[in-house]
């Protein structure tokens, strides 16, 4: 008789299941439950993107690319984030793209931390970056960000936080789960604490094109910030290509190279039809990311105030698409709440816990869903909170 568990190594086991997972799992054993789980665009990718990935393989092309990415792609990338975002890149060393963004950060990490680095990540914040840092033999050291700073990294709080092991710092804004972002005085104040240091920045910024009443500011534009930053985005989101395992890292020449060589040999290349629909999105894109956009404000605004007028007090996202109550007021936990609501009334949205520690308290609703399944979903929501309120 084998024994499996003593073959697994304690790293691996230790780490958690995510618990975004978790809820969306149980939403597939029950019947009727509006999900309002998944961070997913409800859009198709747009037509024209289609169509060149069509295209790509009536035409054959079906063969691997560089290592790096199709030539063309990466030039399409740099010239995309220079006119966005006024973040400047190299095409022919300073792009790799990658199976997602989850392997951009992956790869980041384990190209760039030796056991016992520190790693500065502000929480609530997507699920990955403590366990790929972990793995990578990194050591997470958590911020607990504040609903009275708009859930943003103070100087502060960073300053702190710094120590003489200190490697790296986690920048993932816009927030998922918070929907929090950093505006232009914000990173320039991190940046003036990083200044004299060799601290490096992981900018996810997966959500750069989804933001409301301001545009993304990158962290590749910022002094101070740009030769520090390794900046690791995608196509899921702003597009709408979550099945096509798109994505992208972008840093200076000396790191690109040694992340480009754990893509090598654990990867080969990102899928080459969803290249070939991704220099589409780059050239063609905008006005379908303009659309998608304009509609989540739409929903942001609907929800925000739905969630509001039921009495659950509401941080005002200003980017990706999520809204982060707080549920706090029933002397039920987050993951109490959670789960009540979804045995209860059949609505499914994620515990705060699930994105760190100081998410307790919090829900994570993803408005990436049509108006009429989030009214629904809110008539629920109310109807649950009076029960509780009885």
């Amino acid at each position: 008789m084998m024994d499996y568990e003593s073959l697994i190594p304690a790293h691996i086991r230790d780490v958690k299941p995510s618990g975004i997972r978790k809820f969306f799992d149980l939403v597939g054993e029950k019947k009727d439950v509006i999900s309002l789980t998944i961070g997913e665009p409800d859009f198709v990718t747009p037509w024209h993107i289609r169509v060149a990935g069509i295209e790509s393989l009536e035409g054959g092309k079906t063969y691997y690319t560089a290592n790096s990415g199709l030539v063309k792609l990466r030039e399409e990338i740099a010239a995309y984030l220079a006119r966005r975002f006024d973040a400047h890149y190299d095409p022919a060393k300073e792009v790799v793209v990658t199976v997602g963004g989850s392997e951009a950060i992956d790869i980041a990490f384990r190209a760039l931390l030796s056991p016992g680095d520190e790693v500065i990540i502000p929480q609530p914040a997507f699920v990955c970056y403590e366990p790929l840092a972990k793995l990578a033999g990194g050591t997470p050291v958590i911020i607990n960000t504040k609903a009275e700073n708009l859930f943003r990294l103070t100087p502060e709080e960073l300053r702190a936080a710094i120590t003489p092991k200190t490697k790296m710092l986690v920048l993932p804004y816009p927030n998922n789960p918070t929907g929090a972002i950093m505006t232009r005085e914000d990173l320039d104040a991190i940046a003036e604490v990083l200044k004299g240091t060799n601290i490096l920045v992981m900018s996810d910024e997966i959500y750069a094109e989804l933001t409301y009443g301001r545009e993304h500011c990158s962290c590749a534009a910022v002094p101070g910030l740009a030769e520090r930053t390794v900046l690791v985005s995608g196509f899921s989101k702003a597009f709408a290509m979550t099945g096509w395992r798109l994505g992208y890292l972008c840093a200076p020449a000396p790191l690109c190279r040694q992340m480009l060589k754990l893509h090598q040999y654990a990867i080969m290349c990102a899928p080459t039809t969803a290249q070939f629909a991704a220099i589409e999105a780059m050239k063609n894109g905008d006005d379908d990311v303009a659309m998608m956009r304009e509609e989540y404000n739409r929903r942001r605004r609907f929800l925000t105030k739905g969630l509001r007028e039921i009495g659950l007090p509401c941080f005002e996202p200003e980017g990706a698409f999520y809204v982060f109550p707080d549920v706090s007021g029933f002397g039920l936990t987050s993951e109490e709440f959670c789960s009540r609501l979804l045995e209860e009334y059949n609505v499914a949205i994620v515990p705060g816990s699930a994105f760190g520690a100081c998410g307790e308290g919090f829900a994570r609703i993803s408005y990436a869903y049509s108006i009429e399944h989030i009214e629904k979903a809110l008539e629920c929501m109310e109807s649950f909170v009076k029960t509780l309120r009885k």
